[in-house]
């Protein structure tokens, strides 16, 4: 495995990032960390590795399970604030499948970790009725949640400016 493609100075943070969104049963699954909001599961490109295999690879680190990459979403420009320094992440987001429906449970919420700058990051997976989305359910980032819910099968763009 490569070094991942993020880049930090004294002025700024640059990521290259990559999402699933994986629906099943009118729910999809998302990522909550300790105190914070949901967001879809994903991690960084690491260096010389395709978008597709980091997803596989972060699905399998995170969630111990297998996935299928069906095809390119949305790609998104993000703006935010993060450890008091500006960040600029380029993020791809692709619809996905489990290979195995069995590997993770199937509703409600189960627990597992992630690794951050060699710092242990707690994380709930949860299955959230989309319909919860509908209604206005905060996951980052929001403008993505209009195009999970209405999917047109295209590929499309949006910028998150947070700062």
């Amino acid at each position: 495995m490569g070094k991942d493609i993020l880049f930090k100075t004294e002025e700024f943070v640059f990521s290259y990032r990559v999402g699933g969104v994986l629906i099943k049963n009118g729910k999809i699954l998302l990522q909550k960390p300790k105190n914070d909001n949901f967001s879809i599961i994903g991690g960084h490109v690491s260096s010389f590795e395709t978008t597709a295999q980091t997803l596989k690879r972060e699905y399998e680190e995170e969630l111990h399970t297998q996935i299928e990459v069906d095809r390119l979403f949305a790609v998104g420009e993000i703006f935010f604030s993060l450890c008091s320094k500006p960040w600029h992440s380029i993020c791809m987001y692709y619809k996905i499948h489990l290979l195995n429906d069995d590997d993770i449970p199937s509703d409600g919420s189960f627990h597992g970790y992630d690794d951050f700058d060699n710092e242990r990051i707690d994380l709930d997976f949860c299955w959230v009725p989309l319909k919860k989305l509908k209604n206005g359910l905060k996951v980052y980032p929001m403008e993505l949640i209009p195009y999970i819910i209405n999917d047109n099968n295209g590929i499309v763009h949006f910028i998150s400016n947070q700062l």
